[in-house]
């Protein structure tokens, strides 16, 4: 069989780590035919570069502030040089420019799984209050501010502790006016406006990770509880879970939606039962090995869709299984680095 060569996004394996190596690690282990893997960053000291045992090849892209012909001129680059069948983006500030390129990315030879422009809209963290309550789910009050008399009058009406979120990425629990500046501050120089300000909801923090068909179902799912998270709320500790609410909660979401590609639902269960909606991730989590861990292959599943060719029955997991994130030091010399920042590739 011939190899099929996908290229991944995200491998910043760092404190706040994308979603790209535990996809690259789901795929290198997928019962699949011969592939190779290119890593694609946007930093030469992005971990994953370094990773020989996952990356066949890697290079360093262009931002996604660039314009459509830059991107695509890079991956046809890429595709000429190495070839590229498949390419899965993982962050959510990148979505909009593949989103936007699919079609003459089709035309190249390199297939996409991802929703369309308006299925993307739908996850906008202001705008969740507004679609949650259609799949049978409540979110916490939240204001989008734009100053900081907004942020001011936002805190006024929820009262201390809050949540302060930014626009696309991380998340802070404070407890004072001048904590709450600070991080906003903050925010909107990383990614602009606007800032939530969100209510805090008591219970136990739950996540989903799934791949919608695009026709109102799905290729997988696989659903945690959080035990342990970092600063950021990341996932640090987790136990997989069968929870019907939430189950529910993403068929409604995947049936109205007909969302096509990764998501992960971030989730909180109240004592009373209520399942409140934290956000829609458009994309694969930090955490997706724990999905292939359990075996349910999730970035395989979705190169195979992609590919069209003939996706596997789906398989079970079982819960009460653990998942534990680690540190690990990769020690080398200085000659990748060089040569990635020289040549952009290595």
């Amino acid at each position: 069989m011939s190899s099929v060569t996908i290229a991944v996004t995200g491998i910043n394996a760092i404190d706040n780590p994308g979603p790209g190596t535990g996809v690259a690690r789901s795929l290198r282990e997928a019962d699949q035919q011969p592939l190779r893997l290119v890593g694609l960053a946007y930093d030469a000291t992005e971990p994953g570069l370094y990773m020989d045992w996952l990356f066949d090849r890697c290079y360093i892209m262009p931002y996604p502030s660039s314009e459509p012909d830059v991107l695509l001129a890079r991956l046809q680059q890429i595709q000429q040089e190495f070839g590229l069948d498949c390419i899965i983006p993982n962050f959510d500030v990148e979505l909009p420019l593949y989103i936007r390129c699919a079609q003459e990315l089709d035309a190249l030879g390199i297939r996409t799984f991802l929703p369309t422009k308006a299925q993307f809209a739908l996850r906008n963290k202001a705008q969740l209050a507004l679609v949650a309550s259609r799949w049978g789910l409540q979110t916490p009050q939240t204001f989008a501010v734009t100053s900081m008399e907004e942020l001011h009058q936002a805190i006024a009406e929820l009262s201390f502790p809050v949540m302060i979120k930014g626009a696309y990425y991380k998340a802070y629990r404070v407890t004072s006016l001048e904590e709450a500046r600070s991080r906003f501050h903050q925010l909107v120089a990383e990614w602009g406006y606007p800032i939530l300000v969100q209510q805090i909801v008591k219970g136990i923090e739950l996540n989903l990770v799934g791949v919608g068909d695009g026709a109102g179902s799905h290729l997988g799912l696989v659903a945690i509880k959080k035990m342990g998270v970092t600063e950021l709320g990341k996932i640090w500790s987790g136990l997989t879970i069968h929870h019907p609410g939430l189950l529910r909660a993403a068929e409604a979401f995947l049936a109205q939606t007909q969302w096509k590609g990764p998501f992960e639902l971030e989730c909180i269960a109240a004592s009373d039962g209520t399942i409140y909606l934290i956000e829609i991730n458009p994309r694969f989590p930090a955490w997706t090995y724990f999905a292939t861990g359990v075996g349910i292959n999730l970035p395989s599943r979705l190169v195979q869709a992609a590919l069209g060719l003939p996706v596997p029955p789906l398989p079970t997991y079982d819960a009460g299984k653990l998942f534990m994130r680690y540190t690990y030091e990769l020690v080398t010399d200085a000659t990748p680095l060089q040569t990635l920042v020289i040549q952009g590739e290595r």
